[in-house]
């Protein structure tokens, strides 16, 4: 089934697309692969980047919205990612980056395509642990920059996830969300990801 990408808010896609079109951007952004990358550089699939802030042992969790984030690609493949985030003058470039997460996020996304139910993906960062997943959210029609992951909505850890918590395996949230309260310390859950 295909996914429904939600739309990113104009702003943050202008602040991506202004990043790509500047020299001075680009060549401090320390991305060998888009310096590298030959041909027109395009950002695609913006997802919603929601941060997961605490879980209670029934698995009910509290997430916030901290930016989208946009896949850089070049040709057929990404090279890169860009994050935007939302300051008081509005949703701005932030950085590019490249790395593990790239790859494992296009295969998460292809798999998840594949899948009979259709979706609506959004990543959830989860600090304390240094994990990213891929979030399917079951109401294709929801606005992406709210909510919380239901029961039913699948999550799938991306590469490199955490000891014991298998990559590229999609988990109902109810399975995974309680998983991770026992790892998480109230504490781990105020840090920060890369």
């Amino acid at each position: 089934m295909p996914l429904h990408v939600p739309p990113a808010p104009a702003p943050a896609l202008r602040s991506v697309l202004t990043a790509l079109s500047s020299p001075t951007a680009v060549s401090e952004a320390r991305t060998p692969s888009l310096l590298g990358a030959e041909g027109t550089a395009s950002p695609e699939l913006p997802l919603p980047v929601h941060v997961l802030d605490r879980v209670t042992t029934e698995g009910v969790s509290a997430t916030r919205l901290t930016g989208w984030r946009f896949l850089i690609r070049c040709g057929d493949q990404a090279v890169a990612a860009a994050d935007t985030v939302l300051t008081p003058d509005g949703w701005t470039f932030s950085r590019f980056f490249e790395g593990p997460y790239i790859a494992s996020t296009e295969l998460a996304l292809r798999q998840a395509e594949a899948l009979p139910q259709p979706y609506q993906p959004r990543l959830l960062s989860v600090p304390g642990l240094y994990m990213l997943a891929l979030w399917l959210h079951g109401d294709r029609t929801a606005d992406g920059a709210t909510g919380h992951p239901a029961a039913t909505d699948l999550l799938v850890p991306l590469a490199p996830a955490p000891p014991g918590i298998a990559a590229h395996r999609p988990y109902r949230a109810a399975e995974l969300l309680p998983v991770l309260t026992h790892r998480v310390t109230p504490d781990r859950l105020l840090g920060s990801p890369a």
